[in-house]
């Protein structure tokens, strides 16, 4: 892939509304490496409450390297990755979930056997979370009516966009403030990569804040509210979405235009 030019990072001036906001998820210097290869070189982000950000990039460019360290399946060499008051680097999976970060991973991952609703009550697994599974399970049917349709169908019977409503419907049942989104387009038509992402436009009226990674740069800067460009584990560029869809750089290197 052609790298943008310029140099450091290039900041476009940010929301002055969404700049001053309550920071819920933070990193600050993240450096992760798989053993001897590191693939994270000190990315600083922030995402604010009630927001949409877009992490965008191409292969090899960590973002969902930072992603598994936010969701605790990876441990950073050093920097931090908090959720508010917490340091999530090192903490369990099942303990980040508990304190309302939810991981909606590549690939779905879903049980292709068990039901539909089958897949969502296994979101429901937290203690706190077990007695309110009921509720949950309609909060997340009126979100998603074509599920309620298909609750006793086999998730592997279900269209691509379907699985990844199952699969963001399992991370609602843990009652999240805040979901990681992994490549949630991957596979997926043109046509359903635009209801997905329509879905996840709207995730912010259940009073949700995503973090949305994402290789589809000219979707993501649509629904974003901010957007971070990584390149070879590093940020190049960073602001608001809408901005960065005009920078002649972003266009040239990832939209092809």
């Amino acid at each position: 892939m052609t790298e943008l030019t310029g140099g450091p990072r290039t900041a476009v001036k940010a929301n002055p509304d969404l700049s001053q906001a309550e920071h819920v998820l933070k990193v600050n210097n993240l450096e992760v490496a798989y053993g001897e290869v590191q693939v994270v070189f000190g990315v600083s982000l922030h995402v604010a409450k009630g927001e949409l950000v877009g992490l965008v990039g191409g292969n090899g460019s960590g973002k969902s390297t930072i992603l598994r360290v936010l969701s605790g399946m990876l441990k950073a060499r050093s920097g931090e990755a908090l959720y508010r008051q917490h340091n999530l680097n090192g903490v369990a999976p099942y303990q980040i979930t508990g304190l309302g970060v939810a991981h909606v991973p590549m690939g779905r991952q879903l049980f292709g056997q068990m039901t539909v609703e089958e897949n969502l009550l296994m979101g429901a697994y937290l203690p706190r979370t077990r007695e309110r599974r009921p509720q949950n399970l309609q909060r997340v049917y009126d979100f998603f009516p074509r599920l309620r349709e298909k609750r006793t169908f086999p998730a592997a019977a279900l269209s691509g966009g379907e699985q990844q409503m199952v699969a963001i419907g399992r991370a609602l049942m843990s009652e999240p403030e805040v979901l990681l989104m992994d490549e949630p387009s991957l596979g997926l038509a043109p046509l359903v990569v635009k209801e997905v992402m329509r879905v996840i436009a709207s995730l912010r009226q259940l009073g949700l804040t995503v973090l949305l990674v994402e290789q589809n740069v000219r979707q993501v800067l649509k629904v974003t509210d901010r957007s971070y460009v990584l390149e070879l584990g590093a940020v190049v560029r960073e602001g608001p979405s809408a901005d960065l869809l005009d920078d002649p750089e972003i266009r040239r290197v990832y939209l092809g235009v």
